[in-house]
C-alpha cells in the first residue's frame, strides 16, 4: 500500500468534506493508498510542500507570490465557501462603508478573495473600513463579537451555516462569497519538487477524492450525514438547506478545472497581490486521474 500525508490548511466543508468522506467511506483504503491527514494550517510553506495539499488557493497564492511550484490534480468546486455575515441595519456589501470588519489577513487566500469581492462593491479594503485581521479559525469569537456590537460584520466560513446562524440572531448574510467571485478551489495540490503529480499515491488519492465527489453530487443522505459532524450547531434540515443551496449544485463531480474561470481568477488574484501573472491556468490546474 502507498502512503502519503495530506494537509489541510483551513477548516470546515469547504477544506475537508471531499478528503473526509474518502477517508470515512475507506475510499482510500479502496484505491490502496494510506492517508494522514494532517492539519497544516500553521505550517509553513516549506513543510507544506512535502506533502499533498488540499488548499487551492493557498497554493496559487503561494506560486504567484513566491514561485513555488504548485499544480492542482484535483477541482472540488469553483465556488468559495465564506460569507460575509453582518448585524442588523446592513443590507448590503456597500454599508460596510466605516464599518468594522473581522476577516482573514491579505496575504491569505481566503483573505485576497474577500479584497477582491470588497474592490467589486466599491470599497478599498484598506481605506473604506475598518478591518480587523484574525487567522482563520472555529469563527466563535466573530459570533460573539457580533452579539456584543464590538464588531459589525465578519467574514466567515464553512464551520457553520450561515444563513442559520443569521435567522437564529436577526442578523443579515451579505454575500456569499461564490456569487462573485470564482475560482476553481480546494481540491488536491503537489509541489513536483517533491512529490511527482503522476505519483501512484497521488493518483489514489485523485481518484478516491473523485468518489467522493460523486457521493457528495449523487448520495444528499450520506453527505448530509457527513456534513453535520462539521455543522454540530445546525439542526438536521439546517446542514440539508445549506447543502442544497452551496454545495450539491457547485462541487464538480469529475475534479476537472474549468479553464475560463481559472484564467480569470489568476488575473485577479495576481492583481490583488500585486504581483505579475507569471502562470497560466493550463500550467497551474492539471488533471491526474480520469474520472471513475
Amino acid at each position: 500500500m502507498h502512503t502519503i500525508d495530506l494537509a489541510y490548511v483551513g477548516r470546515g466543508l469547504h477544506e475537508e468534506l471531499a478528503g473526509y468522506i474518502a477517508d470515512q467511506q475507506d475510499y482510500y483504503a479502496d484505491e490502496g493508498v494510506h492517508v494522514a491527514l494532517r492539519d497544516g494550517c500553521a505550517w509553513d510553506e516549506e513543510r507544506l510542500r512535502r506533502g499533498a495539499t488540499i488548499g487551492l488557493g493557498r497554493a496559487l497564492l503561494s506560486r504567484l507570490a513566491d514561485g513555488t511550484p504548485w499544480v492542482a490534480l484535483n477541482v472540488n468546486t469553483h465556488r468559495p465557501l465564506f460569507w460575509f455575515l453582518a448585524r442588523p441595519g446592513l443590507t448590503s456589501l456597500a454599508d460596510l462603508a466605516g464599518r468594522r470588519l473581522a476577516v482573514h489577513a491579505p496575504h491569505t487566500a481566503p483573505g485576497c478573495f474577500a479584497r477582491i469581492v470588497l474592490r467589486q462593491a466599491g470599497l478599498d479594503p484598506d481605506r473604506d473600513l475598518h478591518t480587523i485581521v484574525r487567522p482563520p479559525g472555529d469563527y466563535s469569537l466573530d459570533l460573539r463579537a457580533l452579539r456584543d456590537g464590538s464588531i459589525d460584520a465578519a467574514y466567515v466560513g464553512s464551520t457553520m451555516a450561515p444563513e442559520a446562524v443569521a435567522a437564529e440572531h436577526g442578523w443579515q448574510v451579505l454575500a456569499w462569497v461564490g456569487d462573485h467571485f470564482q475560482i476553481p478551489t480546494v481540491g488536491v495540490a503537489v509541489d513536483p519538487t517533491y512529490i511527482a503529480p503522476d505519483d501512484p499515491a497521488v493518483q489514489a488519492v485523485v481518484r478516491a477524492h473523485r468518489r467522493a465527489l460523486q457521493v457528495i453530487r449523487n448520495d444528499p443522505d450520506t453527505t448530509v450525514r457527513h456534513i453535520r459532524t462539521f455543522l454540530g450547531g445546525q439542526t438536521a434540515e439546517e446542514a440539508r438547506a445549506h447543502y442544497e443551496t452551496f454545495i450539491a449544485p457547485y462541487f464538480t463531480t469529475d475534479g476537472q478545472a474549468d479553464p475560463a474561470i481559472g484564467a480569470t481568477a489568476i488575473t485577479a488574484v495576481a492583481a490583488e497581490l500585486g504581483v505579475p501573472a507569471t502562470v497560466t491556468a493550463a500550467e497551474f490546474y492539471r488533471a491526474a486521474a480520469t474520472t471513475p
